[in-house]
């Protein structure tokens, strides 16, 4: 008897420990902490922008031609003075462009909010004008022109580890130059904002930006531009 009761005994103990390790083994598991997500510094992005006028007959088109003007109806032009003496046909105001830049985050970029430095640069759309009458100049081409911007913002990301799916926004403000071959540079201000999606390192954002731009030549005047951006972005 003393065989069987020692091997009862010993399963029993066996059995014991076991049952003991069980809840160790699960409350082990469950302090595990989430897989952390990597820290990321460097942003790059190319842009395609679709850029929108506003309040175009009061700049630059009133800055060309010296007086208020308002908008024609059924003419075969766009604008007239109050007067009626001077037309202004826009014969292109190209909407199309790109663009690329790089977003620096000094404290890196995981999950939450951080502080981003962009520099970035971006064309500027094409624009015609013919002007018919008494006028500052009669008419107006601006091409090859470009904007180079410097901007901060806050950047707040809800990343996943590896490359699960995550969100992105931002919300920034800066200045640049406004740099044309035929009626040189100017300053330009800027607000923007946007968000969109990542997965790893690639992400892609759908933004809007509204900047204000001023030109000297061929007389002073300035205009405003309201691009709709499409920007792939990888992150280091």
């Amino acid at each position: 008897m003393r065989p069987i009761r020692s091997h009862v005994r010993l399963s029993l103990l066996i059995l014991s420990a076991l049952l003991a390790l069980v809840p160790v083994r699960a409350d082990a598991q469950d302090a595990k902490s989430p897989p952390k997500v990597r820290r990321q510094w460097v942003t790059f992005s190319l842009e395609w922008l679709r850029t929108q006028p506003l309040h175009f007959e009061n700049h630059p088109v009133e800055d060309l031609v010296g007086q208020e003007v308002g908008e024609a109806q059924r003419q075969t032009f766009d604008y007239e003075s109050r007067d009626g003496l001077t037309r202004v046909d826009v014969i292109e105001f190209r909407r199309g462009g790109s663009g690329y830049g790089l977003t620096v985050y000094p404290f890196g970029m995981a999950t939450g909010a951080t502080f981003g430095v962009r520099v970035s640069a971006e064309d500027i759309p094409r624009i015609e004008l013919d002007i018919d009458g008494p006028a500052l100049v009669s008419s107006y081409l601006l091409e090859d022109a470009r904007a180079l911007d410097l901007s901060v913002g806050v950047y707040v990301a809800d990343r996943a580890p590896g490359w699960g799916l995550g969100s992105y926004a931002f919300v920034a403000g800066g200045f640049g130059r406004v740099r044309s071959d035929v009626y040189g540079r100017g300053p330009r201000y800027f607000g923007e904002g946007g968000g969109g999606l990542t997965a790893g390192p690639i992400g892609v954002v759908l933004a809007v930006k509204i900047a204000w731009n001023q030109l000297d030549l061929p007389v002073s005047h300035s205009f405003l531009t309201l691009p709709i951006v499409l920007r792939g972005q990888v992150s280091f």
